[in-house]
């Protein structure tokens, strides 16, 4: 009964991942097919004759390699200031002590509640007043710190024992020293994981750097993706093509973190 329940799970664990699987699966073959072939009727599963003239048109003439070149370097920026901002907030709101420290954490998660569709207007006008529109650091300094990152490394820094600080301190380690030698390294699979948050974030990011950026050559790669659209709609093998280049970079990312991704998100998350 056991062995036949198994096959019933498994095998609707196998149809789940397939259909999960086939639209990307044909996202990748459609990208590798002649001009015209992914819109024939009935459509076609694999190309008659595999090509990356698709991936060339969009790096040669529609330019599509500076919007890359854009999502790596603001990918990277933010997730970088966004773990050292939301790393430092999280373990200083779990283990240091300070007035207000628990009014101010609960003002946080009440704000949680609040969508972020409200705050962008009000955030576009004091970027305006700071200079900050049509720049990187638009897309930049709004992502530098998060609720929710704060709250993900504060609910896993409380599982780090006392006694372990406590010795630091006793042998003469300042808290700098103690946040990077000590604090950091046991952080480490909720910094993966808020890593893989951030990054996937802002790389998949449309709303914002469509609101905040108006010069073409400042674009991501999703936004740029979305301003071809319009411009190709009709040519579905080069949209796939782009589709690929803005899904892949994440995708293999996701893989590589996925052990550390986990383990993060299951270690600490129920610590209070």
């Amino acid at each position: 009964m056991r062995r036949v329940a198994a096959l019933v799970v498994n095998g609707l664990v196998l149809m789940a991942a397939l259909l999960t699987l086939a639209p990307l699966a044909w996202m990748v073959s459609a990208s590798l097919m002649p001009s015209g072939e992914a819109s024939a009727v009935p459509p076609l599963l694999l190309p008659s004759r595999p090509t990356l003239a698709n991936y060339a048109d969009l790096f040669a003439h529609v330019g599509i390699g500076r919007a890359v070149v854009n999502s790596v370097l603001l990918t990277a920026g933010v997730t970088l200031l966004s773990l050292a901002f939301n790393v430092a907030a999280g373990y200083a709101f779990a283990k240091l002590r300070f007035a207000g420290r628990d009014r101010l954490f609960k003002l946080l998660l009440a704000a949680l509640v609040i969508p972020g569709q409200v705050a962008m207007v009000p955030l576009f006008l004091l970027l305006k007043q700071l200079g900050l529109v049509n720049s990187y650091g638009g897309v930049i300094v709004p992502a530098m710190a998060s609720i929710f990152g704060i709250f993900l490394v504060r609910q896993y820094a409380l599982s780090i024992p006392d006694d372990v600080l406590e010795a630091a301190r006793i042998d003469g380690a300042g808290e700098g020293r103690i946040f990077r030698s000590v604090v950091v390294p046991l952080l480490r699979p909720i910094i993966v994981t808020l890593a893989v948050f951030t990054a996937l974030g802002t790389w998949n990011d449309f709303m914002w750097p469509l609101i905040v950026l108006n010069d073409s050559d400042l674009y991501t790669l999703p936004v740029t993706l979305a301003s071809l659209s319009r411009e190709h709609v009709q040519d579905s093998e080069l949209m796939m093509a782009g589709s690929v280049l803005t899904t892949l970079p994440v995708l293999l990312v996701f893989l590589a973190l996925q052990r550390a991704y986990i383990r993060g998100l299951t270690l600490g998350s129920v610590k209070e």
